[in-house]
Parts: C-alpha cells; sequence; structure tokens
C-alpha cells in the first residue's frame, strides 16, 4: 500500500504524470513527484538535521537495524519522534510520544500475504485500555495536521472520516488497478489473490503462468562486488545474521509468547568445530563477538551448519543484538543494508574465562 518511497499503492511510480493526476485529483494534493528516502536515508538525514521529526509505526529498529549505535544517535538527532505500537518495544522507550495501536485480534480489515492473497480477518475482542486501530490512528493524525497546517492547493483536501476499513478499500480499489475487483463482501466465503482488476475478476492464482508479467524474459548481469568490509588480522571472522524459526524480526511479540520462548530463550552463536577447536570454545561457552562498531556475549553452538571462518547469530534478542555489530553500508541500487557480511574476532567471555557456569539453549531444531 504504497510503503515503497517511490510508489503509490499497487507499485505505481510517484514519478508518472499520470499516476500524480490520478492521485491529486482524488485526493487534492501529493507529496509531490520527489521519492522519499529509504530508512537508510533517513537516519542519515536525522543525523544531519534534513529530517527533524520520524513517526515510526509497528517497526522497532533500535533492535532490526544496521550499527544499532548509528540508529540511537540517529533517533536521538531528531526534535520530535512519534511511535505507534502494541508493546513498549526498544525503539518506543525513545520517542517522545507513544500512540498505543491495537493486535490483529481487537481490529478487523485485511491482511495481504507475500502469495498476494488478500485475506479479511474480523474483530474478536474489543481494544484493551487506551489502545487504538492503525487507521483510526492515522486517520486523526491526518486531520489534525491538515486543520494546523491549512493546506492552500486550489483542490479540498480528501477527508478521513472513514466509515470503517470496507470503506478503506473500496479507496484503494479505486486508485489502484491491482486490487480493482477487491471488496470485502467478496472476501466473506474465500480469498483472493491480486491482481484482480475488476469485480467480475477471480484473481490471480499464478502471476506469471505461460509468461513473465514484462514479456518473454529481460536478462541483466550481474558482477561480483567486495563486501564493504572484509577480515584481517584484528577481524579475522565473517559474521552474518538471520533469523530462528521461532522468532519474528525484533522478538517484540514472539518473545512474549511462553511456548515459542522457552525453545529459543536466549541469542547464540553458531561456530564451525575447526574454529571452536582453536580458540578452546566448549558447547557450553559463552563468548562474545566484537566489530568496529560494538561487542555482544553470547553462547556458543558449535556446528557445521556454519563453515570454518564464518560465525552465526539471529538478531532477535536486544540483550545480545547482532545488529549492534553488523555494518551500515548499504548496496547503492537496492539500498538494502549489508546485514549479512561483516568482520568480526571472537573469543571466550570474560565470566566464561573464570570458570562460570553457562547453560546450553533450548535450540531443540538445531541439531545436525
Amino acid at each position: 500500500m504504497g510503503c515503497l518511497p517511490d510508489v503509490y499503492t499497487g507499485y505505481q511510480k510517484v514519478l508518472l504524470p499520470e499516476a500524480q493526476a490520478k492521485f491529486a485529483a482524488a485526493w487534492g494534493r501529493t507529496p509531490g513527484p520527489v521519492p522519499g528516502r529509504t530508512v537508510n536515508r533517513m537516519l542519515e538525514g536525522a543525523i544531519s538535521g534534513d529530517v527533524r521529526a520520524m513517526y515510526i509505526m509497528g517497526e522497532n529498529p533500535m533492535v532490526s537495524d544496521p550499527d544499532i549505535a548509528h540508529v540511537r544517535a540517529a533517533l536521538e538527532s531528531l526534535e520530535f519522534l512519534a511511535v505507534s505500537d502494541i508493546f513498549m518495544s526498544e525503539t518506543a522507550q525513545l520517542a517522545d510520544v507513544v500512540l498505543p495501536a491495537t493486535s490483529w485480534l481487537e481490529k478487523e480489515g485485511t491482511f495481504t500475504a507475500t502469495d498476494r492473497r488478500i485475506q479479511r480477518f474480523y474483530q474478536a475482542m474489543p481494544p484493551v485500555g487506551d489502545s487504538r486501530t492503525d487507521a483510526w490512528i492515522i486517520c486523526e493524525l491526518a486531520e489534525r495536521l491538515k486543520a494546523r497546517i491549512g493546506f492552500s492547493t486550489g483542490a479540498p483536501l480528501a477527508g478521513w472520516d472513514y466509515a470503517g476499513p470496507a470503506e478503506i478499500m473500496d479507496e484503494i480499489a479505486a486508485l489502484t488497478p491491482i486490487y480493482g475487483g477487491v471488496r470485502h463482501e467478496r472476501l466473506v466465503e474465500h480469498d483472493l489473490q491480486w491482481p484482480c482488476p475488476s469485480i467480475d475478476h477471480p484473481g490471480t492464482p499464478y502471476l506469471h503462468k505461460g509468461k513473465f508479467s514484462r514479456g518473454l524474459g529481460h536478462f541483466t548481469p550481474v558482477y561480483y562486488i567486495p563486501p564493504a568490509e572484509e577480515t584481517d588480522a584484528e577481524y579475522p571472522l565473517l559474521f552474518t545474521t538471520g533469523r530462528s524459526a521461532f522468532h519474528w524480526h525484533s522478538g517484540t511479540m514472539t518473545r512474549r509468547t511462553d511456548l515459542l520462548d522457552q525453545e529459543v530463550p536466549e541469542c547464540y552463536v553458531e561456530i564451525n568445530p575447526a574454529d571452536a577447536d582453536r580458540l578452546g570454545i566448549r558447547k557450553t561457552s559463552m563468548v562474545r563477538l566484537t566489530s568496529r562498531r560494538g561487542t555482544i556475549e553470547a553462547q556458543a553452538w558449535i556446528t557445521k551448519r556454519v563453515p570454518a571462518g564464518v560465525v552465526f547469530a539471529p538478531f532477535h534478542f536486544a540483550e545480545a543484538a547482532a545488529n549492534a555489530l553488523t555494518n551500515p553500508s548499504f548496496d547503492p541500487k537496492s539500498g538494502i543494508p549489508d546485514y549479512k557480511v561483516c568482520a568480526v574476532r571472537l573469543e571466550l567471555a570474560p565470566q566464561d574465562v573464570t570458570g562460570q557456569a553457562a547453560t546450553q539453549p533450548a535450540l531443540t531444531l538445531q541439531k545436525e
């Protein structure tokens, strides 16, 4: 729904005059033909002073973004930070204002999955405490900003007084060709997969059936580019991050669930047996990982799943945040940070050197 910085809803490019005209006619105004900033560029802008305020909704960059010290410096440089979330995340703790949102059980609407499947869900319980739905929060903010700033465009700005999520979906359908046939009433008995361009269209289970959507094929050669940071004598190992099967993203929700947390309750570092033998690391050892940006301590997990010379850690754990180590450099074309490669030093943690006991994590699905 337009969360990429260079598109409106449904991948409609903001640089296209026809797209600008359509949304300006519907809304009375658009942000203009200049694409917005990626997350990395926003953080850079916060430090430079070009970005003075942020509204973060349902994200926790203080755990999920690279080089957390850099993230903290950026967020603390802002004049104003507002966060909307269902829990007090590490990012929310830095905010000037926290707007309590509702979980999916407390609201109704739709989810669009990675397979393009649009699923309707229904409210199962009233909002807890003073929490409000995302739609309510966004509409209230928009109405108050509209009244306070007083835009003058020669045309009235569209209102934000929707009767409910079904009416929001109707506006999405009116402005977004790939959602053109999606209505809440059509989602009662079965899901739809976009593209669904008209009200009588059954949806598209296979996006590229027969041929690719942009033709028979388009090949682009790629060339190897070395990582921004390579190993050396001081930092001789490559560090890569990823996910556990039991936790999602920054763990804001899944680590509050006992059944999931008991499976992987703490951070761990996967180490190849050859590296472990060389460094005197046992399967019960606590180890210290250090990069040019920070240090974390976690328990060793000795496994052949990682090759010699490489160590891995999941990034879900704020108390041993893997992204305290990662490199904030990013790909110049995609804008994706360099999460997967940085140089680190591995050693026994001081408490393990002194002989204090360490416990083995309950990684039930991590066996060879």
